[in-house]
């Protein structure tokens, strides 16, 4: 009689992870994560001093008067005046800062509107093109812009307004060459360039008039 062993025909069990042991485990992880953490995580109120993700009522000082705006915390000054508060003048041209169509003025600097988000300016004095006409007369780049032919399709033309404004408002004498570089943020497409330089001056001179009479 032999005494030599049968093979055993069982097989081994396997080291390290198997593909059914890490399809068993994520099952009962993603369980656990769906039941638990992620579940916790979403009903979760943000930190104190976050806001967002949703959206969040802001009031925002424009030309004189607080309004009381809902945004999303991504949302630009720009998209909250055009879109939720009808305050139309700044102009969507290329949405990248570089046109300078969305001009507005916040605390007395000129500014792109689509580079600003609107959360950010709470508190701050923001100016736009309607704030120019909402008094007794116009403001005298205004009609500056009309006498000189200083526009044209008229994409460009609040955002250089604007940008007119905040320039005489610090530079009330200058000189053309200083008119040249100091609108030198915004573009025209239109190449309407002498009419809106020769607006400024004519503005500037007016603006003298009127502080010496």
């Amino acid at each position: 009689m032999s005494s030599k062993k049968e093979p055993d025909n069982k097989p081994t069990p396997e080291k390290g992870f198997s593909r059914r042991g890490f399809l068993g485990g994520a099952g009962v992880a993603g369980g656990v994560l769906s039941g638990g953490l992620m579940e916790q995580s979403a009903q979760a109120a943000p930190p104190a001093g976050v806001t967002g993700p949703g959206e969040t009522q802001i009031t925002l000082t424009i030309n004189g008067k607080p309004m009381k705006v809902t945004v999303e915390p991504r949302t630009t000054l720009l998209d909250a005046l055009r879109d939720r508060l009808e305050i139309t003048g700044a102009k969507r041209v290329c949405d990248r800062g570089t046109c300078g169509a969305c001009t507005v003025i916040v605390d007395n600097k000129a500014m792109y509107g689509c580079t600003i988000l609107a959360i950010d300016v709470q508190g701050k004095k923001i100016e736009t093109i309607e704030s120019l006409t909402s008094g007794a007369k116009p403001h005298p780049i205004v009609p500056a812009f009309v006498n000189n032919d200083g526009m044209q399709c008229g994409y460009c033309t609040p955002g250089f307004v604007m940008a007119a404004k905040a320039f005489l408002d610090k530079n009330p004498n200058p000189s053309y060459e200083q008119v040249k570089a100091g609108l030198g943020g915004n573009l025209c497409r239109c190449g309407t360039y002498v009419g809106v330089r020769k607006a400024v001056m004519e503005a500037a001179s007016e603006l003298k008039g009127g502080r010496n009479a």
